[in-house]
């Protein structure tokens, strides 16, 4: 094993015990684990790293407590007219780490060398799944900015909206030919995920796949026939 997997193998652990403590005491980790809390605590606050043999064996005992799927579910706050928001998800670092060690692992087979989302909600998600990816991302906005002399910019109509929407992107953002990923929090209808489609081939880069925390409806399953890419969500809510 090299030494850059061995600590990300451990930095996942961490990630493990973090996420778990917020829903469990250092007592009660020390009875599922055997390990002492002092120990724990170590381990929690990044003080210390444990050897590879311990992390592979906390890890197998760990992840049995962990649903990433229900994590995000519980987390999602409805309004009264079925609305949510995704803020509680998209701040919980340790929670991010763990999706987005998910997602890749779903999309090992993608050749993929950059990732695009719209701001801003995407973001968050973005730059974690780039990060594990070890790929750039790059974002399209509702409006230009200054310093920019060139966009990419195309109209779509939000269904939730039902008025005119325009998304900007800097034309260095992505090159001709670059396989690219299309990430966003959540999806209803599809109409913002067929806009950053329509400036991936503005721009000649390719879109390989899709990827949303949250879908709704069988979205997902149209947009992989329309588009014939992977299309991946780690919760899928009904209409």
């Amino acid at each position: 094993m090299s030494q850059l997997k061995s600590v990300k193998e451990k930095l996942r652990l961490i990630a493990l015990l973090r996420l778990l403590k917020k829903s469990y005491t250092y007592e009660e980790l020390s009875e599922i684990t055997g390990l002492p809390i002092t120990v724990l605590n170590r381990y929690v606050r990044g003080k210390v790293l444990p050897n590879s043999e311990r992390t592979r064996e906390l890890t197998q005992l760990l992840s049995q407590y962990v649903n990433l799927e229900n994590e995000v579910r519980k987390r999602l706050r409805f309004d009264s007219r079925g609305f949510f928001d995704s803020m509680s998800v998209l701040s919980d670092t340790s929670l991010m780490t763990l999706l987005s060690e998910e997602i890749a692992s779903r999309l090992k087979e993608v050749e993929i060398e950059k990732i695009l989302t719209a701001a801003t909600d995407g973001i968050p998600l973005a730059v974690h799944l780039g990060r594990e990816l070890n790929v750039d991302v790059v974002y399209a906005k509702k409006k230009k900015e200054v310093g920019v002399e060139k966009f990419y910019e195309v109209n779509y109509v939000p269904s939730a909206s039902g008025s005119i929407t325009t998304l900007y992107l800097p034309s260095w953002a992505l090159s001709k030919g670059e396989k690219v990923l299309i990430v966003d929090d959540v999806v209803r209808s599809g109409e913002t995920q067929r806009a950053l489609v329509d400036l991936c081939r503005q721009a000649g880069a390719e879109p390989v796949g899709m990827v949303f925390l949250v879908s709704v409806g069988d979205i997902i399953d149209r947009l992989r026939e329309e588009y014939g890419i992977p299309v991946e969500s780690i919760l899928v809510l009904e209409r």
